[in-house]
C-alpha cells in the first residue's frame, strides 16, 4: 500500500516519518515534492574507476541558477532530509522536470527503512538545462513494509549534501587473468 497525502501529513505530524523541512504545501495526492540543494558535485577523473574513490568537484548553485551540460553526471542533493523507519521510500524525478529532459534518479529510487538523511541525486541532462536551487525535483511516495524490519545501518547514514559513489568499500578489486 501508499501513503496518500493526507496519511503522509499525519505521518510527518505523529513522528512516523521524517521530513525535515517539512510543508504541508508540497504535499501531493500520495507524495511529497523534494528540492534540489544548492550543491553539486561531478567527477574530475577522466575515467571513473569503480575499485577506488573518484575526486569530485564541488559546485554551489548561483542565484541565477546553473547549466548543467549534456553527457556529464552532476550529484545533487535534496533540500529535505527524509526517512522513516516503518515506511519504503522510493524517489523520482518529478514528471514536469523530466519534460525539461533532465533524468533524476534513474537506477537508485528505493530507500531503506531506516535511513535518514537528505537524499543524493543523480542528475543526467539532455540538452543544456539552467537549474536553481531550491527548485521542486523530485517526488518521494512512501509504501507500507510487510515483515520484521532490519533498519538501514549503512554508509550514506545521516547524509549531507551529495555524496559520491563509496561502491569501493564494499568491492574487492578484480585482477586481470592472463591469457
Amino acid at each position: 500500500m501508499i501513503l496518500t497525502g493526507p496519511e503522509i501529513n499525519a505521518a510527518v505530524a505523529d513522528g512516523r516519518l521524517r521530513i525535515t523541512p517539512f510543508a504541508p504545501d508540497q504535499t501531493n495526492p500520495n507524495s511529497y515534492n523534494v528540492r534540489l540543494g544548492s550543491t553539486l558535485l561531478t567527477y574530475t577523473a577522466k575515467v571513473i574507476d569503480a575499485h577506488l574513490p573518484n575526486p569530485t568537484r564541488t559546485i554551489r548553485i548561483p542565484k541565477d541558477g546553473y547549466v548543467l551540460e549534456p553527457g556529464e553526471l552532476y550529484l545533487g542533493h535534496t533540500v529535505e532530509e527524509v526517512g522513516s523507519d516503518l515506511f519504503v521510500p522510493l524517489l523520482f524525478g518529478r514528471s514536469s522536470v523530466g519534460r525539461l529532459g533532465l533524468f533524476v534518479e534513474i537506477t537508485a529510487p528505493i530507500g531503506d527503512i531506516g535511513f535518514h538523511g537528505q537524499w543524493t541525486l543523480m542528475l543526467s541532462p539532455v540538452r543544456r538545462l539552467r537549474v536553481y536551487a531550491g527548485m521542486k525535483i523530485g517526488q518521494v511516495m512512501f509504501f507500507v513494509s510487510t515483515g520484521d524490519i532490519d533498519l538501514y545501518r549503512g554508509k550514506y547514514q545521516g547524509a549531507v549534501g551529495p555524496q559520491p559513489s563509496r561502491y569501493w568499500r564494499d568491492t574487492t578489486p578484480v585482477r586481470a587473468v592472463a591469457s
